[in-house]
């Protein structure tokens, strides 16, 4: 991990986190997806097996596999996902929004009205690790929304199975039918649809760069939450933080990935030296070591600043997908960010409580789209159609607004829409 003074660096240069360009593999994921359109089954089969290692007679899990998952699951660990998934579930019952209407003016009323989206897909990463978290992130918003079809898709492991905790997750959260199916050829299956898979109308949940790529290739067809990366934490520290804190949430981060970004942003010359010391003190024990280390040689950063007002400029600009706050007056500091994934509070508030339990969602939009997009929600999964009804009076009071602009946008038959009602 480097330390870095503001007045030495380009800013706009170190910022530049871990990028991972889709483009570079959309030819591949390009073939995928039509060889997926016309062979369906048979393509995702294939894949399977030349991607996984896996021959599959059923993608489509049993529901004799979710019971076994049960059977098999550790106490401790159903206990918790069942805690996890209140949690959850009783955030994002409040992100409902209201249906309303208004007098636009006389004789005018419009409003809007609540609708989910009829199917959604779940991706599902595998790889490196098993996420049930993820599962509850995406499945439990869309059924609070009112999703009528959920289906899930998970690489299997090598012993042609989903592992228990994600399939024991699934079930809990509501999802209607799980696939073992993986990569750009999963989203492609829930994108057009073979004989196994339904199609489905929206694709959300992280992935690696295949199925970013997949999802990019396919949007239009169908919608995706937004565009995601490597994982990434930036921590705004003051003197008053502990270095110790601060590095652990530093290593939490880069464990996810070699490619995950690490910044600490802090004005405190003591509190950049002696988290760079926590750090390095605590990296070489970790489990996770070589993933850490790796990830925090090419993305690991501690920028030191000239005054406080400089670190929450650069927390900004980078709009970290993460943010973690720690300074005398949290509630001030938080008042002046405006741009930020998920925002975590306070020096006893690690971003892991989110990742799996405070309730909030941890599909977050990475790379800077913080700046224009809001992590995964309830609203993700539901449209909001507006509605306007007229009364005779009302259309005489629209007249001389609407009109003259339909005619001369040169849109006749519109202002003749208009006019007939009126004269009759």
């Amino acid at each position: 991990m480097k330390l870095l003074r503001v007045n030495d660096i380009d800013i706009d240069e170190v910022i530049k986190r871990s990028q991972v360009n889709v483009n570079d593999v959309l030819g591949t994921v390009s073939e995928i997806i039509s060889n997926v359109i016309e062979n369906k089954d048979e393509a995702l089969k294939e894949y399977t097996e030349k991607f996984d290692g896996v021959n599959l007679d059923d993608i489509k899990v049993t529901d004799a596999e979710i019971k076994e998952a049960y059977e098999n699951i550790d106490d401790g660990l159903l206990e918790s996902l069942k805690q996890a998934l209140n949690n959850i579930e009783d955030f994002h019952k409040m992100e409902i929004p209201e249906e309303w209407d208004m007098e636009v003016i006389e004789g005018v009323k419009a409003g809007q009205i609540v609708r989910p989206i009829n199917s959604v897909g779940c991706y599902i990463p595998g790889g490196r690790a098993a996420y049930p978290s993820s599962i509850l992130m995406t499945v439990v918003p869309a059924k609070i929304a009112g999703v009528e079809k959920i289906v899930c898709c998970s690489p299997p492991q090598k012993d042609g199975k989903i592992g228990d905790a994600i399939l024991v997750a699934a079930d809990l959260a509501g999802a209607d039918e799980f696939y073992k199916v993986g990569g750009a050829q999963a989203i492609a299956a829930m994108a057009y649809g073979t004989e196994s898979v339904p199609k489905v109308e929206k694709i959300v949940g992280p992935g690696n760069i295949f199925v970013a790529a997949a999802k990019k290739y396919v949007f239009g067809d169908v919608d995706i939450e937004f565009p995601a990366g490597p994982s990434e934490v930036l921590i705004l520290a003051d003197s008053t933080a502990d270095p110790e804190f601060i590095a652990c949430d530093v290593l939490a981060q880069a464990e996810h990935d070699p490619n995950a970004s690490c910044f600490v942003v802090t004005d405190s010359k003591e509190i950049a030296f002696n988290t760079l010391e926590e750090v390095n003190k605590k990296a070489p024990d970790a489990v996770r070591h070589e993933i850490i280390e790796e990830s925090l040689e090419k993305n690991g950063v501690i920028i030191l600043t000239d005054n406080f007002e400089e670190a929450i400029d650069i927390t900004n600009k980078y709009a970290p997908e993460h943010l973690v706050i720690m300074t005398e007056n949290d509630e001030e500091t938080l008042s002046k960010i405006k741009n930020a994934g998920s925002i975590f509070l306070g020096k006893f508030s690690p971003v892991a409580c989110g990742d799996y339990g405070s309730g909030t969602n941890h599909v977050l939009p990475t790379g800077g789209g913080a700046k224009m997009y809001s992590g995964l929600s309830t609203e993700s999964f539901i449209k909001k159609p507006t509605v306007q009804t007229i009364t005779p009076e009302g259309l005489k009071n629209l007249y001389s607004t609407c009109v003259p602009i339909a005619e001369y946008e040169g849109f006749f038959a519109h202002a003749d829409s208009i006019k007939t009602r009126l004269n009759k």
